[in-house]
Formats: structure tokens, sequence, C-alpha cells
């Protein structure tokens, strides 16, 4: 008999007993040569990175594989709790400086290139950011990602490999312009395609119930319109620690099957055409804004999510378990990144019930055992809320299960509060109206064992308003987790001449323990560590500026105060109220009334949604602004006012090491966290802002003296709109009133008349739910604050220093611990062989 035929399972031991990779430097050199040569097939003559890129990057995935191995097998060997992070956001950014960093062999790999002649900075730069992710949401799965592994728990992502990711922006004439963001086009060496593990996601069809050999009343969902489920890994390094962990994406394809009568007939591009449109599920990333929810796409592809990854993990469990499901709960924790993965609520319920056979009640102990769910927004039209029809249509087994889901709710709503209707209304999973709508909120609470804010602010408003009724039905429910940022990325990558500087004085150890970095604090007031601390922050500038200069065609001068404001675009954001700021710097230019001044470049950077007009127009404003202050010869290097097109991860690596000052000024209440708060603070800038999200929790780890605070609460937010006036606060303020006048004259619209109407409407409105005229004054007030404190060169860079050795509390390491310690409780797993 041929020996092929005869191969037991022994006879792949040698597979597992290969030397681990060497990462010297002659072993990265021949690995990258290697790849080069024979694996790209470039010789000496090619000079285009993306090649280098991806020869490299196959040098260090190699690496990477050996420890993604172990770990997978450590955490089989344990047997232990796992925990699944499914979030339809993943804002990875790129890859390959963040693995050297992990791996710990950035220097080496940098030896290496230089030997041959190579830049490893020219190298990364031909990487394209994996932008699968709008923002803040998406990059904080990532962070997350990054602290699991760094912490070595057993923690792994679920989400959607778009094809397309976060739109591309270009600025032309002031406006936005959306180009699509092909980001697989060059290939992605990180992933691996796992084929053995595709999952069947049902659609459309009919359910139907039968009684099995128990006689038992079961339901089946029949008479489907099936898609695949094709997952693609994506390994997670931990620093220094051998641990990686993986994320998961899922790609939709067409089954192979198709309607044969329409194929017999001839019409074969009719039979295969409803199963070729499968693969549009996964084929675009949604901008994040209200106005798409009503995307039925949208709906597709969280359910695509949800259901795929719960496949997957009955899968694996009954693989391990051999069907058993008595331990599953103690085993294993989904938590649910935001509203979109809500569906796995109902989805876990019918694979238990229809394919495991378990009774309602076992199903729902399991599902509200293993559910958990973070909530992101303090803005009702942000909570997601699907038709019923569409429900209905796509989903008709789903929709069964939601609606014994909320008879159950409402009973137990009921025994608690008897006789009130009006409560029943408000928590019914099924929003009355001329429309039914399903509240996946609601969904999500209802089955949660934990639900989280993101800040001390936001969860506390959380059980006050959004969710009062359910924090009265389940107080024990609630808690709060601050959010966080990767130390790694956001100052170790990002800001190597800072992060040197740190090590210098501190060690290394701050890198895996931010808390550490606190023992820069009394170095504040060394002269020598000052002027360390102001050439590190030049430098930087220095980049940010040919950053701007090449982006943006504008010149700015390091020594002045870099003012940036970069997020998504967004009326809660209120970059209106920055720009107002601008003008009126500017007036006071035009006037003359520049004693004392200081040099200010303001920069503004963030993508609006492509449907939401206001927030296109307010972009459309703030380049209209710039050119004219930017022509003034009148102003001349006083003011400077850029905004960088196409804001994304790879940006704020160069930005947020550059900034001064941080505009973190959202009407109090509305935003749930913010992330960039946290990455500009830990790179030493210093934040102008709102008692809003976590900037409440900044400004008590760095005390008064260290932040420009301003603005009214949100509890003087909620008194002011029953009362809100603000022409006559227009009237009143000068300064507000000449900014005003200045815009409405079409100084800054001079061939475009009328074109910024809406916006002057939407602050003179009693209606404007964001407060933009009743905050300026107290922003101005601010603002001159900080202009005085940064003329002070020892001054700001004291507050600087503090800022950042105050920045601790911040990292996602705290905040995964935390987590981990109220909610998962995970074990942590180390792979059992060193490397």
């Amino acid at each position: 008999m041929d020996k092929k035929t005869t191969l037991s399972k022994t006879d792949y031991k040698w597979i597992e007993e290969l030397p681990p990779l060497s990462t010297g430097v002659d072993a990265l050199t021949h690995a990258f040569s290697h790849y080069y040569t024979y694996f790209l097939g470039r010789n000496r003559h090619n000079k285009a990175f993306h090649y280098h890129y991806m020869a490299l990057s196959f040098t260090i995935r190699d690496r990477i594989m050996e420890r993604w191995k172990k770990t997978y097998g450590a955490y089989a060997d344990a047997n232990c709790k796992r925990g699944y992070y499914l979030s339809l956001e993943f804002l990875m950014g790129r890859a390959l400086g963040n693995a050297l960093l992990n791996l710990g062999i950035d220097k080496n790999t940098k030896e290496s290139l230089c030997s041959l002649g190579l830049e490893l900075e020219e190298i990364e730069a031909a990487e394209h950011d994996a932008g699968l992710g709008n923002g803040g949401l998406g990059r904080l799965a990532a962070c997350f990602l990054d602290s699991c592994a760094t912490l070595q728990l057993p923690v792994m992502g679920y989400g959607i490999r778009y094809e397309y990711g976060m739109f591309r922006q270009r600025i032309e004439n002031g406006r936005q312009v959306e180009e699509p963001d092909r980001w697989l086009r060059g290939g992605y060496p990180w992933e691996f395609q796992r084929l053995e593990y595709i999952q069947r996601i049902r659609y459309g069809g009919k359910t139907e119930a039968y009684k099995d050999a128990r006689g038992v009343l079961r339901h089946r969902w029949v008479e489907t319109n099936d898609v695949l489920a094709i997952p693609f890994d994506t390994p997670i390094p931990g620093y220094e620690n051998n641990t990686v962990n993986t994320l998961r994406l899922w790609k939709a394809v067409a089954t192979d099957e198709f309607n044969l009568d329409e194929f017999n007939s001839g019409s074969y591009t009719e039979a295969v055409s409803t199963k070729n449109e499968a693969e549009n599920i996964t084929m675009v990333l949604y901008p994040n804004d209200a106005s798409e929810n009503g995307k039925e796409l949208r709906l597709k592809q969280q359910y695509f999510l949800a259901s795929a990854s719960l496949q997957d993990v009955i899968r694996r469990w009954r693989v391990v378990l051999k069907g058993d499901f008595k331990d599953f709960a103690e085993k294993n924790c989904f938590q649910l990144n935001d509203t979109h993965p809500s569906c796995a609520v109902p989805e876990l319920m019918r694979i238990l019930m229809d394919e495991i056979f378990m009774t309602w009640d076992e199903a729902w102990s399991i599902t509200c055992k293993t559910m958990a769910y973070t909530n992101h927004t303090l803005l009702p039209e942000a909570l997601e809320k699907w038709p019923l029809e569409i429900f209905e249509r796509l989903f008709p087994r789903i929709l069964e299960i939601i609606f014994e889901i909320n008879a159950r709710l409402l009973a137990q709503v009921a025994f608690k509060w008897p006789g009130d209707n009006d409560r029943l209304r408000r928590m019914s999973i099924i929003e009355e109206g001329e429309t039914k709508q399903i509240r996946m909120a609601y969904l999500a609470i209802a089955a949660s064992f934990s639900v989280n804010g993101v800040a001390e602010l936001h969860s506390e408003l959380l059980k006050k308003g959004l969710f009062h009724d359910f924090y009265e039905l389940w107080p024990e429910k609630f808690n709060n987790k601050t959010n966080g940022v990767t130390p790694r990325r956001w100052l170790c990558l990002c800001n190597p001449l800072l992060s040197d500087l740190l090590s210098k004085h501190i060690g290394k150890s701050w890198i895996s323990d931010l808390q550490q970095i606190e023992k820069i604090s009394h170095l504040a007031d060394d002269p020598e560590f000052r002027k360390e601390w102001q050439n590190v922050r030049i430098e930087n500038k220095k980049r940010l500026a040919a950053m701007v200069l090449n982006d943006c065609g504008i010149e700015f001068n390091p020594l002045a105060m870099f003012d940036v404001q970069t997020k998504r675009i967004h009326e809660y954001k209120r970059q209106l109220l920055n720009i107002l700021h601008v003008i009126h710097l500017y007036n006071r230019i035009k006037q003359g009334d520049t004693d004392n001044w200081t040099d200010r470049c303001v920069l503004i950077g963030g993508k609006a949604a492509p449907g939401y007009a206001m927030a296109k127009l307010l972009i459309k404003f703030i380049n209209n602004v710039a050119d004219i202050i930017n022509d003034d010869p009148d102003v001349g290097n006083k003011l400077k006012v850029a905004f960088l097109p196409d804001y994304r991860v790879t940006a704020m690596e160069i930005i947020a090491p550059a900034t001064d000052l941080s505009e973190q000024i959202s009407t109090a209440g509305k935003e749930a966290s913010g992330t960039g708060n946290m990455k500009f603070m830990m790179n030493g800038a210093v934040t102008i802002g709102t008692l809003d999200g976590a900037n409440i929790e900044i400004l008590e780890e760095v005390g008064k003296e260290n932040f420009f605070m301003f603005g009214l609460t949100a509890e003087e937010v909620e008194k002011t709109k029953a009362n809100y006036n603000p022409e006559a606060i227009i009237s009143e303020s000068r300064e507000l009133g000449q900014v005003i006048s200045i815009i409405e004259s079409g100084h800054f619209n001079i061939f475009e008349p009328g074109i910024f109407n809406p916006i002057l409407d939407a602050i003179k409105s009693p209606d404007d739910p964001w407060l933009v005229a009743a905050d300026f004054n107290s922003y101005l007030k601010a603002q001159t604050l900080a202009a005085e404190a940064y003329s002070d060169k020892e001054r700001w860079t004291k507050m600087s220093i503090i800022n950042s050795a105050k920045s601790g509390k911040f990292s996602t390491d705290r905040t995964i611990k935390e987590y981990n310690r109220d909610i998962w409780h995970l074990s942590q797993v180390k792979p059992k062989e060193s490397l």
C-alpha cells in the first residue's frame, strides 16, 4: 500500500517540532531576501516599495505564526474560559510596525534592512491602512484586542472583512468628495483564509413547526436563501510575551447552488444573479451615521456577523465537548460592541433551541449568562431601530424569537409595576407607531448580564436617562468601564522620540504598565528634562508640519501653538464652535488687536458621513474660512488654518505627538467617552474641553491647572434648552456678534451667496441641541487662557509633562483588566514554551 495512505497523526509530529525561527539580523536578512527573490519573483532592479513591504511582512508573519500556534495550543490545553468580542468595526490601521514593536524586533529589522540599503520607514509607508471602521468605536475595538493579547487573556475578535473600508476623503473646492477605499487591492499579507471553518447564513424563507421524536414542539427555518461566510484570521500579537490572539473577519460569498429550471431554460444569468448578490453583504463598510440606519444591507451585515460568529463558537464547542453544553455558559462570554451585534441574542437562542434542541428556559439561561453589552452613545437617534417588516422578510425565525423575548420581558415588567402601561410601552422591545420597529439596544439589555457605559458620566447618564427604566428593573446589570487606548501604538510606536526619552529616565516598564509613566511627574520641575521634552516636541511638530504642507499646501510654524481637532465631523462634536473662534481670532488681527499675541496653527480633520448634509457643509465652511485667512497678508504667520483631508489612523499617529492644544469641545452630555482625547493627552497635549465623556476623568487626573475647562455641564445643558435664546446671547456678546456679522456679510463666500445660511440658522435656532452660542463666550475665555499659558514656554512644558504623566489610567490595559475582573472572569494563559 502506498505510504501516503497509511500516515497516522504521529507521522505529522515533525510539524510541531520545527526549531523556532531566529529573529537575529542575519536570519531576518536571509528570510527577507528569500521572499523577495523566490516568492515574489523580484530582483534588485525593482524599486517598488510594495514588494519590499510584502517580503518583510511575510518574514515577520512567519515569526508570528509559531507564537500563534503555541498560543492556540496553550488555550486548548488549559481548557480555559474564552471571551469573544463582537464588533461591526475594527479600525486596525497598519500592522507591520505594530508587529515589529510587539515582537521586540524593530531594531534588528532596521539593521537588517539597512544592510540591504533599505529604510524601514519607507517600507512601512507602503502599507495601506486596514480601515474597517469609522472612528472611535472601531479603533477602540482594535486597542482592546492589543491589550487582551498583552495581558494574555484568551479573547478572540469577530468582525467583517469589508472589501471597501472607510472611504478615502478628497477635498475639491472645499467640499468633501468620497472615493472608494479598496484596501485589499495589493493583497493583505497578515490574513489567513480558513476554508475549513465556513459557515452557512440564512436569509428569507419561512418557519415551520413540527414535533420531534419525543413529541416536543420544535421549529425550523426553511426555504431560505443562504450565503456562505468564509473566515479570514489576522494575528494579534501581545507585547513581548509570545502570545498571539486572533481577529477573525468574515467574508460573504455565494453558495454553489442556483435554480436549475432557469438554467435549463437558458436564463443562466437570472439563475445565478440572486446568489451573486450575496457577496454585496461584506462589500462596503457603511459610514457611521444615523441616516444610514435604514439601509437593509447594514442589517444583513449585522446578522451575518452575529450568525457566523456564534455558529463558529458552537462548532468549536461541539468538537471539543462532543455536544455537552452543561458548562457552556461557564466557559464562554460574548461582548457586544454597541447595538450592532445585538442579533446575537436571538441567534444564539435559535441555535440552542432549533439545532441543539434545548428548551426555551435552558437556552435563555445560557444566553443570559454569556451575553454582555457595551453602549457607546447618549444620542437617542443613534440607538438602532429596525422596521418590523424588514425583520419579518429577512429573518422570520429570528423575529419569532424576539417576540417571545419581548413577551416575557413585559410580563416581568408588569409583575413589578402592575398597571403601569406607560412603562410597558417605554420598555417594550417593539416600538409601536405607524411603522413598528425593533429597539436593538433594548434587545441587548434584556438578554445581557452586564450593561456598561464607557465613561463615568456616560454610565451615570445611561442610568438616569436613556435606560432608566431598565436600571430600575435590573440595577445589578449596570456598570462603568471607562475607555482607554493602547500605549503601544499611541505612544511607543507613534512617538519614538518621546518613547526613548521616557525609557531613558524611567525604564521600559511603562510600555506594558502605563501607570509607571507617572514617575516623570517629579521631572516636570527639572530644567534639563524640560529642555529634552521641548526638543522632542519640536521635532514631532516639524514632522506634522511637513505632512500639512504636503497634504494641504499650508506652512505651519513649529514654534506656534498647534491647536488640533481631529475626529468624525458631527454637529455634537462642535467643529463649528472651533471655527467660530478662529474667525474671532481673524477679526482681532484685522482690527489690529494683536498685543501679547500667541501665534496659532489650527488643524481640523475628519470625515462626514456621505448622507450627512450639515456635516459636509461644515467641511466646506472650514475650508472657505481657511482659504481667506491663509491668503490674507494682514494675517501672516499669526494664524494658519488647515483642514487635513482623509483623516485616518496613520495620520493620527503623526498628529497626536505634535499637538499642543487638544480640542474636546462636544456639548456636555453628548460624547460617550472619546478616545482621541486620551491619545493627545498621552503624548503631552493639554486639553481644552467641556465636562463631557472622559474629559471629566482627564480633568480629575491632571487637575484644573493643567486643563482648560469651559462650557455648560450636562445638567445645565438640559435646563438651558427649556428657554434657550441664542439671538439674545449674540446681541449681548460683542465678540460673537462680530463673528456672526462677518459670516452674514458673505466674507467667506463672496462667490457663493447664501451657501452658509443653514449654519447661521442652526446657530440662531432656539432648538439648537448643541448650544453653540451658549458656550461661545466661555470657550473664548478658555482659549485666551490657553494662549497666555502657551506664551510661557516653561509653564506650558510643565503642563505638557503632567498631562502625559497622568495618562496611566487611560490605557486599555486598565480598561481590559476591569472588563475581565467584573464581566469576563477569564484566566491568564501563557504559551508553555518560550521562544
